[in-house]
């Protein structure tokens, strides 16, 4: 059974994370300090993409992130009309998912420390692989030696807040940035193209508001499941201590 001082990081960790956010947002230069946070989104958002690409059997070519906050992933191959699709909503749904993932890996300190290890290992992949531009090679670079850095020399404390506070970043973001899901137009550092939405109604049928409407659903459902279920298991660990 788990200690009970498990649970008690895991709850403090969450309360932590949240008056740290809310105190970044009411700093008079709030906006300045979350940047970094909304380049985050953007990768969680590309690598979701290019993740996806690869599930569907497709090549995940390369990434580029600007500064602007916007991203591109590039990725080819043969894929069905719904592969087209899937890879398209898959970016929508990347930061939701991964969210979810990192509050169930966010439980327990030590799962953490190795979660936030592995994640900087994979960022590192991610540069030999598939990043090519010099911003998106300077930034991957730094949020892979800090994940490093975080799995290797801090606490699994430390790594526990770090997961979680990740966690509620991209939560957010779901929500602060839901307007790209009803637009048809994606406005990039590399000019407009098609948004995600619009590809989604390209590929199948309907109008592409409508499927912003089912990933902006579906992404608060992964939400709240993951987010449930980090809830849910410190209560069972209350409930099987006393």
């Amino acid at each position: 059974m788990t200690k009970p001082q498990d649970q008690r990081r895991a709850k403090n960790a969450l309360i932590t994370s949240g008056v740290i956010t809310a105190v970044l947002y009411a700093m008079p230069f709030g906006d300045f300090l979350s940047y970094p946070l909304v380049l985050l989104s953007t990768l969680a958002h590309e690598m979701g993409h290019g993740l996806t690409a690869i599930m569907v059997g497709a090549d995940f070519e390369s990434f580029e992130l600007f500064a602007d906050g916007s991203g591109v992933a590039k990725w080819s191959g043969k894929p069905s009309r719904l592969d087209r699709a899937l890879v398209s909503a898959g970016g929508l749904l990347g930061p939701a998912m991964i969210a979810a993932a990192l509050f169930l890996v966010g439980r327990w300190a030590r799962v953490a420390r190795v979660a936030i290890s592995l994640i900087g290992v994979a960022l590192v992949l991610a540069l030999l692989l598939v990043i090519r531009n010099l911003f998106g090679f300077a930034f991957v670079s730094l949020v892979a030696g800090v994940c490093l850095w975080i799995g290797v020399k801090s606490t699994p404390k430390a790594a526990q807040l770090a997961i979680v506070f990740v966690a509620v970043q991209l939560s957010l973001s779901v929500f602060s940035r839901g307007d790209y899901l009803f637009t048809a137009t994606a406005n990039t550092a590399n000019g407009p193209m098609p948004s995600d939405v619009a590809q989604i109604a390209e590929a199948l049928v309907g109008p592409y508001w409508l499927w912003g409407a089912v990933c902006g659903a579906t992404s608060i459902g992964v939400l709240m499941g993951g987010l449930w279920l980090y809830l849910r298991d410190a209560k069972q660990r209350t409930q099987g201590t006393r």
